[in-house]
């Protein structure tokens, strides 16, 4: 009876640490939400222009001087604070304690539960990119593998135009700013993507069919 009950109450906590990681996990996706679509436009400048920082840093510097510098400058304002939290309280003798005490008091450790639902995500999303990188390079859908060679072929320019960071800093830069611009311009936006993906798919349409006439016609020349 009292084996039944622990495993009862075992079980209650992992279903409930389970709960509180997924939760968790979706309030990080929401916070992360809300910095893109600017819901407190503070915390969003701050990371956008931090983000913006680091990429520019790094694109001009090596990434070793650029994490040097962004944790000495922590380190200077950290103990900046702290010194002159420690003369204050000498000076008025009071006896509050250490500055960041609820910083260090704070549970920050990663438990069991949130690494393998972490780590079973990835794997969903891994086996997801594998068949589909299957099945495209394998041409399992002809049209599919053609969209895949006309955005390879364009990304063989845009290497040659810009560098990773290069990349990294206007991907970050559209991230922020992409949705400021579609919630102003959200009719005439989505009007110019349909016209743009009809005509897409009308020319590779019309590309797929030619090819096809022109194999059954090189077959037909080559049988006869």
């Amino acid at each position: 009876m009292a084996d039944s009950t622990s495993s009862r109450s075992d079980s209650s906590s992992s279903s409930s640490s389970s709960f509180n990681n997924s939760s968790s996990l979706r309030d990080l996706t929401h916070s992360a939400l809300k910095l893109v679509h600017w819901k407190q436009p503070k915390k969003s400048g701050a990371a956008f222009g931090l983000s913006l920082l680091v990429l520019i840093s790094v694109a001009t510097l090596s990434i070793i001087s650029v994490v040097s510098y962004l944790l000495l400058a922590f380190l200077c304002v950290t103990i900046t604070f702290r010194v002159y939290k420690s003369v204050i309280q000498a000076v008025q003798k009071s006896d509050e304690g250490h500055p960041f005490r609820s910083l260090l008091e704070r549970d920050i450790s990663v438990s069991s539960e949130s690494v393998r639902q972490l780590a079973d995500q990835s794997l969903i999303h891994l086996n997801w990119f594998s068949s589909q990188t299957r099945r495209l390079l394998l041409v399992e859908d002809l049209v599919d593998s053609l969209k895949l060679a006309a955005v390879m072929w364009v990304m063989t320019y845009v290497g040659a135009l810009f560098n990773g960071v290069t990349i990294l800093i206007l991907a970050d830069i559209i991230f922020f700013t992409t949705p400021l611009i579609y919630q102003k311009k959200k009719t005439q936006i989505d009007q110019s993507i349909d016209l743009v993906r009809c005509r897409l798919e009308e020319t590779l349409q019309k590309w797929v069919h030619i090819r096809i006439c022109c194999s059954f016609t090189t077959e037909f020349y080559f049988f006869n």
